[in-house]
C-alpha cells in the first residue's frame, strides 16, 4: 500500500483529501503544520508528499527546500491558494515536482499524483543504466560505449543525458537543464546549453545534424526520445 504524507492547515480541505487518498487505497498520515511535516515526512517515509505553501511554523517551501537539502527525494505536489506565477516557480525551484493551485478536483489531483509517481518510478528503475540506439551509458561507473566501443562522456555530459533519461518524451527547457544540471538559478546562460547539447550530439547521434535522441523543440528546449 502506497503511503502519502498531507500537510494541510486548513481542516477541511486536510480532511477531504484524507478521505479521497483513503478511498484510493493510500495509507494517509496528516500534519497540520510545517515543521510537523518535515518531522512526519522523516519519520514515515511517505511515497509522496502533498506539501500547501502557507503553512504556520515553517512554510511549504521551506519544508521542500529542507527535505531535499537533507537526500530526501519523495515526490512532492505542492498546493497554492494564490496561483500566482512566483509561487509556482519557487516551488519548482526548491524542488516541488509539480504544483496544483486551489480550488482544484480531485480528479485533477490524482491524475498529477499518478504522473509523478510514474516519473519517479521511472527515475529508480532507469538511474543505473541506459541503453539506446547503440549507445551504453552506466552512471554508476560513468562508463559509456558507443557500438561497443568506449565512448569518451564529461561528468556533465553524464549528467545531461541522466536527467534526459529521467524525463524521457517530455519536454525539457532550457531553464531546467540550467537549474538542475548547472545549477545556475535561472540566470540566462541558455546558450550554455546549447552549446553543450552540440557537443553531446556530435558524440552519440549517428547524424549529429539530423538527431535521433536529443530532438529540439523550437523555442522551447528538447526532449530525449532514446
Amino acid at each position: 500500500m502506497r503511503k502519502v504524507l498531507i500537510v494541510e492547515d486548513d481542516q477541511a480541505m486536510a480532511v477531504a483529501l484524507r478521505d479521497g487518498f483513503t478511498f484510493e487505497g493510500y495509507a494517509v498520515d496528516v500534519a497540520r503544520d510545517g515543521a510537523a511535516g518535515l518531522r512526519l515526512a522523516a519519520e514515515k517515509n511517505p511515497d509522496l508528499v502533498i506539501l500547501d505553501v502557507m503553512l504556520p511554523r515553517l512554510s511549504g517551501l521551506d519544508v521542500c527546500r529542507q527535505l531535499r537539502g537533507g537526500g530526501n527525494n519523495t515526490p512532492v505536489i505542492m498546493l497554492t491558494a494564490r496561483g500566482q506565477e512566483i509561487d509556482k516557480v519557487l516551488g519548482l525551484r526548491t524542488g516541488a515536482d509539480d504544483y496544483i493551485t486551489k480550488p482544484f478536483s480531485f480528479l485533477e489531483l490524482m491524475a498529477r499524483v499518478e504522473a509523478v509517481l510514474r516519473r519517479a518510478t521511472k527515475t529508480v528503475e532507469g538511474i543505473e543504466r541506459v541503453q539506446f540506439g547503440d549507445i551504453d551509458i552506466g552512471f554508476r561507473s560513468f562508463e559509456a560505449t558507443k557500438g561497443g566501443r568506449p565512448l569518451e562522456l564529461s561528468p556533465r555530459e553524464f549528467k545531461l543525458i541522466k536527467y534526459f533519461v529521467e524525463h524521457r518524451g517530455e519536454v525539457v527547457t532550457r531553464e531546467q537543464l540550467l537549474d538542475t544540471v548547472w545549477g545556475y538559478e535561472g540566470l540566462p546562460l541558455t546558450r550554455t546549453v546549447d552549446m553543450h547539447i552540440a557537443k553531446l550530439r556530435q558524440k552519440i547521434e549517428e547524424t549529429p545534424g539530423d538527431p535521433r535522441h536529443i530532438i529540439t523543440v523550437h523555442r522551447v528546449g528538447y526532449k530525449f526520445t532514446g
